[in-house]
């Protein structure tokens, strides 16, 4: 069972907003065994939309729509389909009512824009959008299924899983498709990729291997399509556990983990507390952790020292060794954690210092240079670390490095616990 995801809006293509409702459309198809075979994105043009669900459908059983079912002028995803069915259109109370109710409650007048929204084409199937203004549509032609949502994200989310999805898994007869993803971390991609080569080389002919680089780790996505789900979910399971044994101190979990995830599980269960000191990351590591739900249970202090003062004021970072050896160095950096670990009487603490960018590297300091730092109650790991040319490529690599850093450091103090 094939699919296409079509994205309707001109913001979409001038760069205004991101498309985010292709992907959660893909996860839903994926997950009942639809393939999604591509994703596009138009602007609100009539013939560009009638040409594209066209094509769709003469490849795919499946389109499913998102976008240009607002009230205003330039919103004619609704009107095109129904040119493209050769369908009428009629008035529907219900939609109507729904329409009215929540715009009285918000305090705005049902006027004729709105009222407009609950015209609907004859030949569709109307999904109620208990979240929004505009109505899904359901449509049926030749065997193929055609349905349009609503652009706003949660609105479009409610009803896929809500209205769309079921239909779809009642309206056809689908298998399976199985993934799985174990997340390695130590191992650039080319060097696991060398050291797993048997592994790989072995495996069932019907499971497929993808590698997913990420700044601190590469995923490994074993894949299979349209099978019995059981079955290959155990055969998935046991390769994994062979490649477990090729590589026991790389692998940090599996499916949608992070490393953060990872060392907030370990702090929490051990009962450790933690502080930052970031300078070149700003305060993205803080963030990462203060983001997770129960992250007040060990995070206890983080402190951005751009300025060299803070870093001597708020850290008592030695003056005299920012002077000899610059802010971005070792010193500088083993002294940011140890500091940061004193201030908030915390059991473990990390820091970053480095050349973010784009202006400030050098010949023997270029752009992207970053040490990372951890302090622990056995004393202070540092390293140094490249971490691209783009500012912001730069504060996520060095972000996820300073991560994985303090998880190794964890690890060694695994007695702690």
């Amino acid at each position: 069972m094939k699919a296409s995801i079509i994205t309707i809006g001109d913001e979409i293509l001038i760069g205004q907003i991101v498309d985010t409702n292709s992907v959660s459309i893909a996860k839903h198809l994926n997950s009942a065994g639809i393939v999604v075979r591509e994703k596009i994105s138009i602007g609100d043009d009539r013939e560009q939309i009638q040409q594209c669900v066209t094509r769709a459908m003469e490849n795919f059983e499946v389109t499913i729509i998102t976008g240009g079912l607002g009230p205003t002028k330039d919103d004619i995803t609704k009107k095109t389909l129904a040119e493209l069915f050769h369908s009428g259109m009629h008035y529907d109370p219900t939609v109507a009512g729904h329409v009215e109710r929540m715009l009285t409650a918000r305090g705005i007048d049902f006027n004729e824009l709105n009222r407009s929204q609950a015209m609907v084409p004859d030949c569709c199937t109307v999904l109620f959008n208990a979240h929004g203004t505009a109505p899904g549509m359901w449509f049926e032609h030749d065997g193929h299924v055609v349905v349009s949502l609503p652009g706003v994200p949660f609105e479009m989310e409610h009803l896929m899983q809500d209205e769309v999805m079921p239909r779809l898994k009642a309206h056809f007869s689908l298998r399976q498709i199985v993934h799985r993803t174990m997340i390695t971390a130590g191992l650039a991609e080319s060097m696991l990729a060398k050291r797993i080569e048997s592994w790989e080389n072995a495996l069932p002919p019907y499971l497929k291997l993808a590698y997913l680089p990420n700044p601190g780790a590469v995923r490994l996505r074993l894949s299979a399509y349209e099978v019995e789900g059981e079955s290959v979910a155990r055969e998935i399971d046991r390769q994994f556990e062979k490649l477990r044994q090729l590589i026991p101190h790389n692998v940090i979990g599996f499916e949608t983990v992070s490393m953060q995830e990872l060392v907030h599980e370990i702090l929490t269960r051990r009962g450790l507390t933690l502080a930052t000191a970031e300078s070149c990351t700003g305060g993205t590591i803080a963030s990462r952790f203060t983001a997770m739900p129960g992250a007040s249970a060990y995070f206890l202090c983080g402190v951005v020292s751009y300025s060299n003062e803070a870093k001597a004021d708020v850290l008592g970072v030695n003056p005299d060794d920012i002077a000899r050896y610059g802010a971005v160095s070792e010193q500088v950096a083993r002294q940011m954690a140890e500091g940061a670990r004193r201030i908030a009487h915390a059991d473990y603490a990390v820091a970053t210092t480095g050349i973010a960018g784009p202006t400030g590297g050098s010949a023997e300091k270029p752009v992207g240079t970053v040490w990372i730092a951890v302090a622990t109650p056995r004393g202070t790991t540092a390293v140094v670390k490249q971490c691209g040319t783009d500012r912001g490529q730069v504060i996520d690599r060095a972000s996820a490095f300073a991560i994985s850093l303090l998880r190794d450091a964890l690890d060694d103090g695994s007695a702690e616990a």
